[in-house]
């Protein structure tokens, strides 16, 4: 499905969710082999500040199949680096030794209950994360420093608790591990003396550098982690898996409504678009996880096997293919999604 006339522009923002960033990595791909849009802004967090960087740097590399291949190579080195171990899980949740029948037990419970109380000071003193050698090997992090391509990555500074965001000219591989530090797993990642954790916490991912910024009034966004569940969760571990997924969406829904509100306003002639509030129309777009991975349990952001990551990618590119079929039209007229009705 490749244009004969130029993509539209976007901005991408990319949210956060371990090993189930393979999924954003689908869609991606399928949207670059369509050749479907010019992006040309990404905010992101966690996992999807690395496919963001990937994604990047390809581009200024190769094109829009330049970016297909860097992104391929993520992946592939992510699986390729230490299994299911790269995002920081730890063996308590290894499925080698963990069949299914043991994860219903009390006692498993207990013994993963345990593992989270551990430090990853104590249970990590030397700070290994092999999610620096990916990175090092993956991204050129002078292209994307010089990319015109503008770039928000989302982290969590300690002990302010407030949310950073780092730009391409501050972006070096500490950058994408503080955002993706998750501090039951990883030591805080020390930038400049502060240190820094996930950036999901605050900003999954941050959308509001969008509105000041000079970039397309259109925003893509990929989430990870499903808004809605048909089911109340009673089981344990489900209760904590729905939990862990309301958590890392509660910025983003948050920042989804005030944008709602500032639009409904603007719709409703109460908001200047011109004068010195720099106020303006933006159009929403999504192409959601909830159908497609709320199959899966949280334990399974750590599994990076590589069947499991090309299932992901599959569901990925079947998502980005009906969205590309109902919604590209969409891309520089009028919001694909409702965000009034969604948030407000």
């Amino acid at each position: 499905m490749a244009r004969t006339s130029s993509p539209p522009p976007v901005c991408l923002a990319l949210q956060g969710g371990g090993s189930h960033g393979a999924f954003q990595w689908g869609v991606l791909d399928r949207l670059l082999e369509a050749e479907a849009l010019d992006f040309r802004a990404v905010t992101c967090a966690s996992a999807g500040a690395m496919n963001a960087a990937a994604l990047i740097t390809g581009l200024e590399a190769g094109g829009f199949e330049g970016a297909r291949k860097a992104l391929d190579k993520l992946w592939r080195e992510i699986n390729l680096s230490g299994g299911r171990n790269i995002f920081g899980d730890s063996s308590i949740w290894s499925a080698t030794f963990s069949p299914a029948w043991m994860k219903d037990t009390p006692l498993w419970r207990s013994a993963e209950s345990l593992a989270m109380t551990m430090s990853p000071y104590q249970f990590n003193p030397f700070n290994l994360n092999p999610l620096r050698r990916v990175l090092d090997t993956v991204v050129d992090f002078e292209a994307v420093r010089g990319s015109a391509i503008q770039l928000f990555v989302a982290t969590t500074a300690v002990n302010r608790g407030r949310v950073r965001l780092f730009n391409n000219a501050e972006l070096t591989v500490d950058v994408l591990l503080a955002s993706a530090c998750l501090p039951h797993l990883f030591q805080a990642v020390e930038i400049d003396g502060e240190p820094y954790w996930d950036g999901g916490y605050l900003a999954n991912p941050p959308l509001w550098p969008l509105f000041y910024a000079s970039t397309p009034d259109d925003i893509l966004l990929l989430p990870l982690n499903p808004f809605q569940r048909d089911e109340t969760p009673r089981d344990a571990d489900v209760i904590m898996d729905r939990l862990n997924e309301i958590v890392f969406n509660a910025p983003l829904v948050a920042e989804l409504r005030a944008v709602a509100f500032v639009q409904d306003l603007i719709e409703a002639g109460r908001l200047n678009q011109t004068g010195d509030d720099g106020y303006r129309k933006l159009r929403m777009h999504a192409i959601e996880a909830d159908t497609h991975l709320s199959d899966l349990p949280l334990r399974s952001k750590f599994d990076t096997e590589w069947t499991f990551l090309n299932r992901l990618k599959d569901k990925g590119g079947a998502a980005a293919e009906i969205w590309l079929s109902d919604c590209l039209a969409h891309v520089g007229n009028t919001p694909s999604i409702d965000l009034k009705a969604r948030f407000l």
